[in-house]
């Protein structure tokens, strides 16, 4: 074994040791902190935070970390809101609930349906899951009123999911992907206590597949063709031709983040494209297309993705509605946080999609690339486990440590080894 693949090795269990560490080290009574720094309101179970690290932690099979991931899910289903809102975030022990800021957050019940499910195909627990099935179906009942038109896809705010101080909205390709994942689970819960399908439901699955692959992705016009031909399960006709025009820099490149009735977003987000990989929407040739791309974006030297790409300036149309979307202080200049920030989180889950498709050596890349950005040293200490680095400087930014990062590193060694989740077979 050369010294290379003997220091790759060393990594590799030093920083899944180190991530195991970090999870632990957001365990509390409650479930799981966002993280143990005393900053802003990160020790809070969160929804979209907690549900993350309980997806790793299933991974992992450390007792207490599933007992922190079982914990984390009641203390949700508890302060589920009036109308089958899942909070953005929970204090117990302050009893301060928030269902997001200036909008709802619509991600963090989209992670709390499948973190249940998860939990329960991992387990085996029936009565975890008898007692989630009633905060399931009201949560299940208020998705379909965010549909607004009931046409399949969820209308999302400004600031309603992870990129919450991002300026993308409507329908927003990754809270699709997880719509979509939800909506399995949910199939699979009612096959397993009923022994037989919900046709509706499988055909509502159906539809969003359907609508996922027709409205995201665009291809390069035939040659000698005036025009592409439109999809059987288009959204909006005029619509989508107007999108194909704004879009002609990167069709057949990358899954295309959102619409709106304003019309189609071009940049390249980064989870978006990593998610519909890893839930089996894409096929092989957009798969390879993408992983191309993905290739010409990152840094050899660090291979970590960004949230999103490319970097909004102050001279581009966006910034100026960039700087009024933030909670307490700007966080996105330019290379920075969701603005061209590089994020583990983003990167240990492309890791586990390499995996699950059988690229595992460049699965191994990506994964040692967040155990490296892990590792990063902040304030004179090794191993900070930052929220993402810098694009350009590299230097770690955000709060530290945070678990989700942790959690990046548990997915992707996981994956690596053969482990799946989402109801899939192991490797």
């Amino acid at each position: 074994m050369s010294k290379a693949t003997d220091d790759t090795t060393a990594l590799a269990e030093e920083g899944h040791e180190r991530a195991l560490d970090v999870l632990r080290s957001c365990v509390c009574e409650h479930g799981f902190l966002a993280s143990p720094a005393e900053r802003a309101n990160y020790r809070r179970i969160w929804g979209r935070d907690g549900c993350i690290m309980s997806l790793a932690a299933l991974l992992s099979g450390v007792d207490e970390l599933v007992g922190a991931a079982r914990q984390t899910l009641q203390t949700l289903a508890e302060y589920q809101g009036p109308h089958g809102e899942i909070p953005s975030n929970v204090d117990p022990v302050a009893d301060r609930v928030s269902y997001g800021g200036t909008a709802g957050r619509v991600d963090a019940g989209l992670w709390f349906a499948i973190a249940c499910v998860e939990l329960w195909r991992r387990t085996g627990d029936d009565a975890f899951l008898e007692e989630m099935l009633e905060p399931l179906e009201r949560y299940r009942a208020l998705l379909g009123a965010w549909e607004f038109n009931a046409r399949g896809l969820l209308y999302v705010p400004p600031t309603g999911d992870w990129a919450d101080e991002y300026v993308q909205s409507g329908y927003v390709l990754y809270d699709q992907l997880l719509y979509l994942q939800a909506q399995r689970g949910m199939g699979a819960v009612h096959g397993a206590r009923h022994g037989g399908a919900d046709h509706a439901l499988d055909e509502r699955i159906a539809r969003l597949t359907h609508l996922l692959r027709a409205n995201y992705w665009f291809d390069d016009t035939p040659d000698g063709a005036e025009q592409a031909e439109v999809p059987p399960d288009v959204y909006h006709e005029v619509l989508y031709h107007k999108g194909r025009e704004a879009a002609e820099h990167c069709r057949g490149t990358y899954w295309l983040p959102f619409f709106s009735p304003h019309g189609y977003g071009t940049r390249f987000d980064g989870m978006a494209n990593v998610l519909v990989s890893l839930l089996g929407v894409s096929d092989d040739e957009r798969e390879r297309a993408v992983d191309a791309y993905v290739d010409t974006l990152v840094d050899e030297e660090v291979l970590l993705l960004p949230a999103f790409d490319p970097v909004i300036t102050p001279r581009d149309e966006y910034w100026d509605d960039l700087q009024m979307s933030f909670s307490y202080t700007f966080k996105n200049q330019p290379h920075e946080y969701h603005n061209g920030g590089l994020w583990p989180l983003v990167t240990g889950f492309y890791a586990a999609s390499l995996a699950r498709r059988g690229r595992l050596e460049r699965a191994r890349e990506m994964r040692d690339a967040v155990h490296r950005a892990n590792r990063r040293e902040r304030d004179g200490e090794p191993w900070s486990f930052s929220e993402y680095l810098h694009g350009r400087t590299h230097e770690p930014g955000g709060t530290a440590p945070m678990g989700w990062s942790a959690a990046a590193a548990v997915i992707a060694d996981a994956y690596v080894e053969g482990e799946r989740l989402f109801g899939e077979a192991a490797g």
